[in-house]
């Protein structure tokens, strides 16, 4: 099965999640590579977001639309960071949430995809607690 016969809307759903799928792993990424210089967790986080890809790259590009997005403008709650610990909860959450739209999707069209985006969940549900247990 192909993802060949999404509606427009639904491209923009999985380009939006796949977007903000890759960013929250980036970020989680990133302060354990840069700032924790942890080898191990920071590959681990990077080969997940390498995991986090469709080949229909060329149709998402088309049906993108974050300039008309009715919610581009940042809430209030996503203003507020007390600490490094609250990014990484954030992040990890962010992560989680649209890997579940993209696994939820993709039970319509392909369900490899279904379950690459499966796996990449539960791969950050286990390391948001690891990571989180031992954040200072």
């Amino acid at each position: 099965m192909t993802t060949n016969s999404l509606s427009p809307e639904l491209f923009r759903v999985v380009d939006a999640n796949l977007n903000r799928l890759k960013e929250g792993i980036r970020v989680v990424e990133d302060i354990m590579r840069y700032r924790d210089n942890n080898k191990e967790l920071s590959s681990k986080l990077k080969s997940l977001r390498h995991k986090a890809r469709v080949k229909e790259t060329k149709e998402l590009l088309m049906h993108r639309d974050s300039i008309n997005d009715v919610l581009r403008a940042s809430m209030q709650s996503e203003l507020n960071r007390s600490d490094v610990s609250s990014i990484l909860t954030a992040n990890f959450k962010r992560g989680q949430e649209s890997a579940r739209v993209l696994e939820e999707l993709y039970k319509l069209e392909n369900i490899e995809y279904s379950e690459n985006f499966k796996y990449i969940r539960y791969e950050l549900y286990n390391l948001e607690k690891e990571i989180l247990l031992q954040e200072k």
